[in-house]
């Protein structure tokens, strides 16, 4: 029980900072290599799938990442990309905070509904999974636009 509270604490923690991660980031121009790196960095907790307490079926993991990327539609539209000048900027939305607060409260209630029926490493593994099928659809449907833009920059 305690695991299942720390982990919900610190993704609680994460999603937070996201928010103010992702307002600063929107005062700065963008590029391919900052919108690439973060699914790249996240993915090396992948690395727990390692240890057998971690260990989940492929149908989970199809789960996990499917939910994922339905979560992402919402990241997705709030999402845009705007040519400032000679620079690409990520717009900021005032919808995305409160986006990311409503997929915490989501995921926190799913996470106590199936954290009832499977062990604490499966619903951490697939929960990770989870995430990183959300922000992996979600940067590289940011990437595909800051591409588009960028094509349209060269024009």
């Amino acid at each position: 029980m305690y695991w299942a509270i720390a982990s919900t604490i610190v993704f609680a923690f994460m999603a937070i900072t996201m928010v103010f991660v992702r307002m600063r980031a929107s005062k700065k121009p963008t590029n391919a290599r900052k919108i690439i790196l973060p699914p790249i960095f996240m993915s090396t907790g992948a690395l727990m799938f390692v240890l057998p307490i971690f260990h989940i079926s492929w149908i989970q993991v199809l789960e996990a990442l499917v939910v994922g990327m339905i979560f992402s539609i919402f990241l997705i539209k709030t999402s845009r990309l705007e040519i400032i000048g000679d620079d690409i900027y990520v717009k900021p939305s005032k919808v995305f905070p409160i986006i990311l607060i409503g997929l915490l409260v989501v995921r926190i209630t799913i996470k106590i509904i199936i954290g009832s029926t499977i062990s604490v490493g499966e619903t951490t593994g697939m929960f990770f999974l989870l995430a990183l099928g959300m922000i992996g659809t979600w940067r590289l449907a940011m990437l595909y636009q800051f591409l588009q833009l960028t094509k349209k920059q060269c024009a």
